[in-house]
C-alpha cells in the first residue's frame, strides 16, 4: 500500500481472516513477480521468498509510540495488521475502562501514515459473544508482582485476549511468518507474552520495540492526555529519576544505587505518589545479581489520579 492509502477496516473475525489471506496472497504475487524480473535481469535463478505478516495489537488512542511500532512492522514485513480493541478483561472495577480514549477515525489515519494494511476493530460482543470468557489464561507467579499487585487480574486479561488474537491471526497467515510487535514500556507484559508464546508453542515471533519518549523525556502513553499541564510537568520526575539511576549505574554499578533516595525524590514531588520503584533482571523479573546481563529499573506512580509506568535499562 502507499503511504496515503487508508487501511482496510474490518470488525469481525471472519472478515479479518479473509482480509489477511487476501493481502498475503497479493503480497506474495508481487514478491514472485519481482523475483522473476530480477532473475531475468541478472540471467540467474529465481530466488523466491515468502511474504511475512507484522501484527501490532493495541487498544487504540494511537500516539507516536504506537506509530513507531507500526512503522517498524511495516519496514520489516510485507503485510501489516493492527488490532484496536479496548479489552475489558484487563481493567479492574475502579480503573478507567469507560473513559479510556476511543478515536477510530484518528487512529486509522495514524495507521495509514505508518503503512498499516488492515485494522481489526472488533466490538466486545465480537470478541466475547457469550460474555466474559469462562476460561482465562493465568499469568502465574510472573503476573502477581509489580503491576499484578496493584492491578490484580490485569495480566490474566491481557494474556487471555492476546492468546485469542494470536489464535485468530496465526492460522489466517497460513505458512507465512508472523511477527508480533509490543512496546518495551510495558516491560512486564513483554516478558509475559514472550513466556506465553514459548509455553503455548505459538508459531509467532515477538519483536519488542524500545520506549518512545517526548523531547522532555516523558514516556509516551495514551494516558498522558489525562494529565493537566501542571501534572505533566510533575510527571517528569519519573523519567528524570530513572535517568539519574542509569547514570549512577553506568558510573559505579547498579549495586551503588540508593533506591530509598530515588523513591523519596519521586514521592516528594507535589502531586505525585509512588506505587513502586524496583530493580529487576528483565529475563525473569527477579532481583538482579552479579550474573545478570541486564538490569531494569521499573517504576509506577500516580500523577494526580492518572497512573503512569516507565522503565529504563541500567546496564
Amino acid at each position: 500500500m502507499t503511504e496515503t492509502s487508508m487501511p482496510r477496516i474490518v470488525t469481525t473475525i471472519t472478515e479479518l481472516r479473509s482480509a489477511i489471506a487476501e493481502a498475503l496472497a497479493a503480497a506474495q504475487e508481487r514478491l514472485n513477480e519481482r523475483a522473476r524480473a530480477e532473475a531475468a535481469e541478472q540471467e540467474g535463478e529465481v530466488q523466491y521468498r515468502s511474504a511475512t505478516l507484522g501484527y501490532v495489537p493495541t487498544m487504540g488512542a494511537l500516539h507516536a509510540g504506537h506509530a513507531t511500532l507500526l512503522r517498524r512492522a511495516s519496514e520489516q514485513n510485507d503485510v501489516v495488521v493492527a488490532s484496536i480493541f479496548v479489552n475489558p478483561l484487563q481493567f479492574g472495577p475502579n480503573e478507567d475502562y469507560d473513559k479510556y480514549p476511543r478515536a477510530l477515525e484518528t487512529d486509522a489515519q495514524v495507521a495509514a501514515d505508518a503503512g498499516v494494511d488492515i485494522i481489526f476493530a472488533p466490538s466486545v460482543d465480537e470478541m466475547y459473544p457469550e460474555g466474559e470468557p469462562l476460561i482465562r489464561i493465568s499469568s502465574g507467579e510472573l503476573g502477581n508482582k509489580f503491576e499484578g499487585i496493584t492491578r490484580p487480574g490485569h495480566f490474566d486479561g491481557v494474556l487471555t485476549v492476546v492468546n485469542k488474537l494470536f489464535n485468530i491471526v496465526r492460522p489466517a497467515a497460513g505458512s507465512h511468518e508472523v511477527n508480533a510487535y509490543f512496546g518495551q514500556k510495558d516491560a512486564q507484559q513483554v516478558l509475559l507474552v514472550q513466556r506465553m508464546i514459548h509455553d503455548f508453542n505459538h508459531d509467532i515471533t515477538l519483536r519488542p520495540i524500545a520506549i518512545v519518549r517526548d523531547d522532555d523525556g516523558l514516556a509516551l502513553s495514551s494516558r498522558n492526555e489525562f494529565l493537566s499541564e501542571q501534572e505533566r510537568e510533575a510527571a517528569l520526575v519519573i523519567s528524570r529519576t530513572l535517568a539519574l539511576m542509569r547514570e549512577n549505574s553506568l558510573n559505579r554499578g547498579f549495586e551503588s544505587i540508593d533506591l530509598e533516595s530515588a523513591r523519596a525524590r519521586i514521592n516528594s514531588t507535589e502531586g505525585v505518589r509512588l506505587d513502586y520503584l524496583e530493580l529487576v533482571d528483565p529475563s525473569n523479573f527477579q532481583p538482579p545479581t552479579a550474573d545478570s546481563e541486564r538490569v531494569l529499573a521499573l517504576v509506577a506512580a500516580y500523577v494526580g489520579s492518572t497512573r503512569l509506568i516507565d522503565n529504563m535499562d541500567l546496564l
